[in-house]
């Protein structure tokens, strides 16, 4: 899989590393404890994923061109994914990120909030400074629609009545809105009022939803994947392969599932019930068929472009999100 991420990144390489210098730099303060802790931030990164959508966008829709806007764009994306990133593991109560300590684990909450309020500030203010008020506004379109998101989740997994429909809402919203303002966002640097904006925005929002589902498998210990964990279970979170057998079971199965997810969901062997249950139910693998085919329409999208390496790496980075193996 790391040989895979590097060949996605290949054709935007040199950009990726110009893109760090700019990133660190907009994160920069005169107060030292803030320098520490975005230096920290930015030395603890992952695959760096959002960037490379948005590079690879506006390079396939421009014909291999790529300007200050869409490293401000890329900039900003990643300073508002952070903080929101922050924030969570606050809320979460989370004390890891990526194997590493979380920023509220090692200097407590209120900085960590802090942190993020002050990151949040400085994307919307490197918009702001530079006139890119259609970037600002897909970004913050994703931000609100991320909260939505996260609060309709929470409303409906109360009452555990999700239908497919709601579930697909939360999704779009939650994950699936971010992958839409990369791509959206980095065909708009470079044509700012061309049809590509669209086309992209919805081809990343195909790959969010893909990319959910493909997170709700993972609970389920698929064999490639591992051991079935049951977290999703455990936190009375809607997956779709639940969902699915919820919504074509008999009334007692029904029963004893909403039972199992709300008030027994710290049992080991019950979880491990409701994971044997779904799955004889072909509640994965009616996730895996809706996961491919949220896939097979992002890459019709795709097919419109010519050939070339940004087609082909985003090409692998729709089939790196379906097979990924966490």
């Amino acid at each position: 899989m790391v040989k895979i991420v590097s060949q996605i990144k290949d054709p935007v390489n040199r950009e990726m590393e110009l893109f760090e210098k700019k990133f660190y730099e907009s994160m920069t303060s005169k107060v030292a404890l803030l320098n520490r802790i975005t230096y920290y931030i930015v030395n603890r990164k992952g695959k760096q994923m959002r960037p490379m959508f948005v590079f690879l966008t506006a390079k396939l829709v421009s014909g291999g061109e790529v300007n200050e806007r869409t490293y401000r764009g890329a900039s900003v994306i990643e300073l508002i994914h952070t903080a929101t990133l922050v924030h969570d593991d606050v809320v979460d109560e989370s004390n890891k990120r990526r194997g590493f300590f979380s920023i509220n684990a090692l200097w407590k909450n209120k900085i960590a909030v802090l942190v993020g309020d002050y990151l949040l500030s400085k994307g919307l203010l490197l918009s702001i400074d530079h006139g890119d008020f259609d970037l600002l506004r897909i970004i913050s379109v994703a931000v609100r629609e991320m909260s939505e998101g996260e609060l309709l989740q929470i409303e409906k997994a109360r009452r555990l009545d999700i239908t497919e429909e709601v579930y697909y809402d939360i999704i779009r919203q939650k994950t699936a809105t971010l992958i839409a303002a990369c791509c959206s966002l980095g065909a708009c640097s470079v044509k700012p009022d061309s049809p590509d904006v669209e086309t992209f925005r919805k081809f990343g929002e195909l790959i969010g939803m893909a990319f959910q589902i493909k997170d709700d498998l993972f609970d389920y210990g698929e064999t490639k994947i591992g051991k079935p964990t049951g977290i999703d279970i455990k936190e009375q979170k809607m997956t779709l392969p639940l969902i699915h057998v919820l919504n074509n079971c008999s009334k007692e199965e029904r029963r004893w599932m909403v039972n199992s997810v709300k008030n027994h969901n710290r049992n080991k062997k019950r979880v491990k019930e409701v994971i044997a249950f779904v799955k004889e139910k072909g509640g994965l693998d009616y996730a895996v068929g809706k996961m491919l085919a949220f896939k097979e329409e992002a890459l019709a999208l795709l097919d419109t472009y010519p050939e070339s390496d940004f087609k082909n790496s985003l090409h692998l980075m729709v089939d790196y999100v379906v097979e990924r193996k966490k």
